[in-house]
């Protein structure tokens, strides 16, 4: 099979939660770039606002809706409805995360912060995750596609508690929810990113230099990865080439696991 085949995704209705920059935005974008609708949403109404300018631009079809997946009803109405205009949901992304900082020790954490991250990481990704089950369980086909980190698949000094603990929490979610719903044809994989440039954070990967460094040399490829590098795993996991993966956590990280 020539690999246009196996990676189109033309026509296909792709969500994605986390949009307005970042790795949603680099989702979105690969979605876009290849044929599909994209239906985008974020919480930084402003930031969505440029990142849908930006793929229209491109002759992208693209919608947006300003919603924190924290709020779990939003959530649903927001897949539901998305469902209802186009007829199809073919993959969503549940990408949208925070980390509130380093905050490695367990006495540094606030209680208000661990709350708030389990709410967005945690919640929020079950709430996107249970919604697009309710349609493609109907349809009998469908992608869900979880953004994790591999701060939840070992230690990681460098990751807050609550950053950490919610991330291991969803790669777990993923394989749950893989052997519910692969009777269904859906398939859900999770995607563990290593150091990516990012705003996460605040977005200190931007402007804090020895943060900048202790990551890169974190990894074998002694970098931070810049968001387009999503791309290609993106695409996979959403397009027919992936047909026989569920259930899978899939590091992109530099090799930082290797060590």
């Amino acid at each position: 099979m020539k690999a246009a085949r196996l990676f189109d995704v033309t026509g296909h209705v792709a969500l994605v939660t986390g949009a307005a920059s970042g790795l949603g935005l680099a989702m979105a974008e690969v979605m876009a770039e290849n044929g599909a609708t994209v239906v985008a949403a974020d919480m930084d109404g402003p930031g969505l606002e440029r990142a849908v300018q930006r793929l229209k631009s491109a002759g992208s079809r693209v919608e947006a809706g300003v919603i924190d997946v924290a709020d779990r009803e939003a959530v649903e109405r927001w897949v539901a409805d998305a469902a209802r205009r186009h007829g199809r949901l073919d993959a969503v992304f549940a990408n949208a995360g925070m980390s509130a900082g380093p905050q490695a020790r367990a006495l540094a954490t606030s209680w208000d912060t661990w709350d708030r991250v389990l709410d967005v990481n945690l919640t929020g990704v079950f709430a996107t995750l249970r919604a697009a089950a309710a349609v493609m369980k109907v349809q009998r086909r469908g992608r869900i596609i979880v953004t994790a980190s591999i701060a939840g698949l070992r230690g990681e000094p460098m990751a807050g508690y609550a950053y950490a603990a919610t991330k291991a929490a969803v790669a777990n979610l993923v394989r749950q929810a893989a052997i519910e719903l692969g009777p269904f044809n859906v398939l859900v994989n999770a995607i563990a990113p290593g150091p990516f440039r990012t705003n996460i954070a605040g977005g200190r990967m931007h402007t804090d230099k020895d943060a900048e460094r202790e990551f890169a040399e974190s990894c074998p490829l002694g970098r931070i990865a810049e968001p387009d590098e999503i791309k290609g795993l993106a695409l996979l996991l959403a397009s027919p080439a992936a047909s026989y993966m569920t259930g899978s956590v899939i590091p992109i990280d530099g090799g930082s696991l290797a060590w």
